[in-house]
């Protein structure tokens, strides 16, 4: 698909893709997992999927062995198929391979910013403030991913996309994020400001570090928030 002309935001990044059966069906289970209609722990059997999306099993079986794979679910012999629980151990691996991520992304392709890029940015940092402002942490969620993404969409970085998008899912899945840590929505947004500034000056050295950092934090807090949740429901 032919680029357009500068960096698009994120947003408006469409690709119009046939799906397999099997592609369906993963589709099927990630919405479910997504939305919360299923949560880490609880069970998705493949006729229920074949049911809903009108398959057989085997596309179904293909499509849950790939979204095992990705850590999306667990298979478990006597317990059958589960949405995954992430450990603090894979949260903080998750944060560290995102901050990695970033500052590869920021390294290899800031220098193609446009202008454009940066009036994304800019924008979305102004609808940013207003999810703070509002509390809405499922805003506030998706602006999150897409200030990632839009440092992420250059010529030299598409691996580094897709791998971003991969792990940002990672968190998504369980319901994780904000939802877990809304007290972190102001200081995240902060340091969201201080990358924009420190890329709009031209070190990326400092923006890399800074991205590093601001994930590092993140993952802290949602190991912390949800260690908290844990002991309370003891």
């Amino acid at each position: 698909m032919a680029r357009p002309k500068g960096n698009a935001p994120a947003r408006e990044k469409v690709e119009h893709v046939h799906l397999t059966k099997s592609g369906l069906a993963r589709q099927h289970i990630q919405e479910l997992i997504l939305s919360g209609a299923v949560r880490e722990g609880q069970h998705i059997t493949a006729r229920e999927v074949c049911e809903a999306v009108g398959i057989s099993e085997t596309p179904v079986r293909e499509a849950i062995r790939g979204l095992a794979a990705e850590g999306w679910l667990e298979l478990n012999a006597h317990h059958g198929v589960v949405v995954a629980t992430l450990r603090a151990e894979h949260i903080a691996e998750i944060h560290a391979l995102r901050g990695a991520l970033a500052a590869l992304a920021v390294e290899l392709g800031a220098a193609s910013y446009t202008a454009e890029t940066f009036a994304a940015l800019d924008r979305n940092i102004a609808e940013s403030e207003r999810a703070v402002a509002a509390h809405d942490t499922g805003a506030y969620a998706r602006l999150n991913r897409e200030f990632h993404l839009l440092m992420c969409d250059t010529p030299h970085t598409p691996w580094t996309m897709r791998l971003t998008s991969s792990l940002t899912a990672q968190t998504s899945a369980q319901r994780r994020g904000f939802d877990a840590i809304p007290h972190r929505l102001r200081a995240s947004l902060a340091e969201h400001r201080a990358i924009l500034a420190t890329l709009r000056q031209g070190d990326t050295r400092r923006a890399a570090s800074l991205l590093v950092e601001h994930e590092r934090k993140a993952g802290a807090a949602l190991i912390a928030a949800l260690s908290d949740q844990r002991r309370a429901a003891e």
